[in-house]
């Protein structure tokens, strides 16, 4: 009988794909005819025997898969996969472990019957390692050879993490309740630094307690909520633990809100005050008239001119001097009651108030404590706004919770980031991705190295600029995690691995019940079998990230947003089986074989171009690195007459340094021919989110239209390069003049 290998050929650009897989049916539906003649694959297959070669076209909609094996983990790999029915082998396997299984026990039994327990127990052992060879493979064996070490890290601090809570959860213990036990321990340890300030434990409590007074006294009680729109400064953190002292719920505004984002976010916690600092005078003033909260005005010093109708907060608490403990006639906050709002950045619309419980912050604080190996003694770095998670929460919980010192800045400032580290002798830094990215274009100076960081922590930074960054400053460990802040899908990358933005455990992956289903990646909707169940996501294939909802749990709880019906569009049901629930991310994640996970998009963010899905996430950061690291959001636009969506780049670089030429060689290089972006725009301004992402929706409106856009306009010629986009070229496009 003859035998013969099958060899798949694949042109360059399929191998450094960066798009999304998408389910058969769908890429079935929106390949055109000349993109899949494009994309067909040939197949040489050899003869064994010696026969001659044979030369086969296949069209990859005969097979069962598109001809690209999606991923961005590591040991992802282009394949072809035949799509082949499973069950007559799933039957045959299951009857030979079945047979497999009674034979041993039989052995056993007589091994055990004839000769005792000496041959008996050995035989036992072996027969179950037969066993689990056969059910699970010998690969598995490997797999969690490899990885042991990882998941029993991660597996014991999760068992440190559930005693704590436990344990404050039987005591009904508060968040301010964990903070008066650091400042009985250690009341003249400094507890917040800044440019500034630098307050003990035994400071910030006293303050704390005369905002408790304060506000106790103006007739705020348990349940009420106040927002706060206040810089980076150590009474942000005073304020809202002062008022959480009350059972108050504090509404932490972002900053850089204005008008009508600004009153929603208000109006939507339906705050019943609002505390701000001088600096956002104006702001308010403005939309005043709209809202019915009582303003409190925190100027920087006493006796200075507030609104009219705003409390002159400063100089109330120059009047309380004499407060140094909360007040006696309180109702005291439970473990699960609200603590604060924490809002979304708003970068697809109107920011929404997430839910953060007394449980749910000792959860994230600890959770990254002990899945990083935190100590008390560390001094935490963070210039990351006090109104978000990242710091308000994760780093500012380090010291509220464990004792230690946190360094902040009320603006952050990548010449100064490495800087502050060593004027405050930190040893842990915290970063978001486009920090790093800032941090990273910055000159050399002599405090690159010369510092005590020993582990930097943070979400979002690319593999593209990983290595780079650890080697030039020298960071012995980076700590990437990934999380929403109202979701329960968590993950964190604890072994240093580049790229990975967490793991899965591949021996005992039930421990922790996270997964990857397969979703449209246009609009996040998971993709259900003919039970009416979602599917998993094998290894190296792109899908929604999920988290399972216990309800009391608060590492598996959702708690959603303050508007309800926001967070019923965030929950799956009939996942896995009727009746359960799952939290939606909302992102595109990858595993690879041994359980590392890597994101891969946004949902709503692929687009499809040329009968592929191009990942925007993974275009931004090869644009970025090819503009010297300015910033850069790429979306898809439409082009009249033509399927899908085109790639576009809106580069910030007012002052015109983007060399074209270069950049387009780099271009072609870096990226496959559908991926690179169809036409530029360099903006002479951004709007940035308070975590440094870009807006896009205005962007994606605006398209690639010179009759609307100021900003210079490039499109890709085919040639390869890129020139002025006008209006006579523009009508050339939209009339099918210019094709691309």
């Amino acid at each position: 009988m003859q035998q013969c290998v099958t060899i798949y050929y694949l042109t360059s650009y399929q191998q450094t794909s960066v798009e999304v897989k998408l389910p058969l049916e769908k890429a079935e539906q929106r390949n055109t005819e000349s993109s899949e003649k494009a994309s067909r694959t040939i197949h040489t297959t050899i003869d064994v025997d010696g026969d001659d070669e044979k030369q086969v076209h296949k069209d990859p909609k005969q097979t069962g898969s598109n001809g690209i094996q999606n991923g961005q983990g590591q040991g992802s790999t282009s394949q072809q996969v035949e799509a082949d029915d499973p069950e007559p082998t799933t039957k045959c396997k299951l009857l030979l472990v079945v047979l497999t299984a009674s034979t041993a026990v039989v052995v056993v039994a007589l091994l055990w019957s004839f000769f005792g327990w000496t041959s008996g127990l050995p035989a036992l052992l072996v027969a179950i390692v037969g066993l689990l060879l056969m059910t699970l493979g010998w690969r598995w064996f490997y797999i969690a050879a490899i990885t042991s070490q990882r998941d029993i890290t991660a597996l014991w601090a999760y068992i440190k993490l559930l005693l704590l809570i436990k344990r404050y959860e039987r005591r009904n213990v508060s968040i301010s309740d964990m903070f008066q036990m650091n400042v009985s321990k250690h009341p003249d340890k400094t507890a917040i630094i800044s440019e500034t300030q630098s307050w003990t434990f035994r400071q910030l409590d006293q303050f704390a307690n005369r905002i408790a007074d304060i506000f106790h006294s103006h007739g705020y009680k348990k349940g009420d909520v106040i927002a706060l729109m206040l810089e980076n400064r150590v009474e942000f953190v005073g304020i809202w633990l002062g008022l959480s002292k009350l059972g108050i719920i504090t509404a932490l505004i972002n900053t850089n809100l204005r008008e009508r984002s600004l009153v929603h976010s208000i109006t939507v916690a339906k705050c019943l005050a609002l505390i701000y600092g001088e600096d956002f005078a104006d702001t308010v003033e403005s939309v005043a008239s709209e809202m019915s909260a009582k303003l409190y005005q925190f100027n920087n010093e006493i006796n200075r001119a507030v609104r009219n109708s705003a409390e002159d907060l400063a100089t109330l608490m120059n009047s309380s001097t004499h407060v140094t403990t909360q007040p006696s006639t309180i109702q005291h906050p439970n473990h699960h009651d609200k603590l604060m709002y924490i809002y979304t950045s708003g970068t697809t619309g109107l920011p929404k108030a997430a839910v953060i419980s007394h449980s749910r912050y000792l959860f994230i604080a600890a959770g990254i404590h002990y899945a990083l190996n935190f100590r008390s003694k560390d001094v935490y770095y963070t210039p990351l706004p006090l109104y978000h998670t990242a710091g308000g929460v994760m780093s500012m919980g380090q010291a509220l919770l464990f004792g230690s010192t946190v360094a902040i800045r009320k603006k952050f400032s990548a010449s100064g980031y490495f800087s502050d580290c060593v004027r405050y002798n930190c040893t842990i830094a915290q970063y978001i991705g486009e920090m790093a990215r800032y941090i990273l274009a910055t000159p050399p100076t002599e405090y690159d190295r010369s510092h005590k960081i020993r582990m930097i922590f943070g979400n979002g930074l690319r593999p593209q600029i990983w290595s780079r960054f650890v080697e030039r400053f020298n960071i012995p460990k980076v700590g990437e995690f990934y999380g929403a802040t109202e979701g329960n899908a968590n993950i964190m990358n604890n072994d240093n691995t580049v790229g990975a933005i967490g793991f899965v455990s591949r021996i005992l992956p039930q421990i922790y019940p996270i997964s990857i289903i397969k979703a449209d990646p246009d609009t996040g909707e998971p993709i259900r079998g003919a039970d009416g169940l979602c599917r998993r996501c094998g290894p190296n294939e792109s899908g929604v990230f999920i988290g399972k909802i216990i309800k009391g749990n608060p590492s598996r709880e959702f708690l959603g947003y303050a508007d309800e019906s926001a967070s019923t569009k965030k929950i799956a049901r009939d996942v896995f089986k009727k009746g359960d629930m799952a939290f939606l991310s909302g992102d595109l994640l990858t595993s690879d074989e041994r359980g590392y996970l890597f994101f891969v998009d946004r949902t709503g963010d692929t687009f499809r171009w040329k009968g592929e899905n191009v990942s925007t996430s993974e275009v931004e950061a090869q644009v970025s690195n090819m503009a010297n690291y300015k910033d850069t959001v790429v979306y898809g636009v439409i082009i009249p007459h033509t399927e899908g969506r085109a790639g576009m780049a809106a580069i910030y670089d007012p002052q015109r340094e983007v060399d074209l030429e270069r950049f387009a060689r780099d271009m072609a290089e870096a990226l496959p021919v559908y991926a690179r972006p169809q036409f530029l725009r360099f903006l002479t301004h951004i709007d940035l989110t308070g975590t440094y992402k870009l807006r896009k929706v205005d962007l994606q409106k605006e398209g690639y239209n010179p009759n609307v856009i100021q900003d210079e306009l490039y499109y890709k010629t085919s040639a390869g390069g890129y020139e002025t986009l006008t209006r006579d070229i523009y009508d050339r496009i939209n009339n099918g003049g210019i094709r691309f």
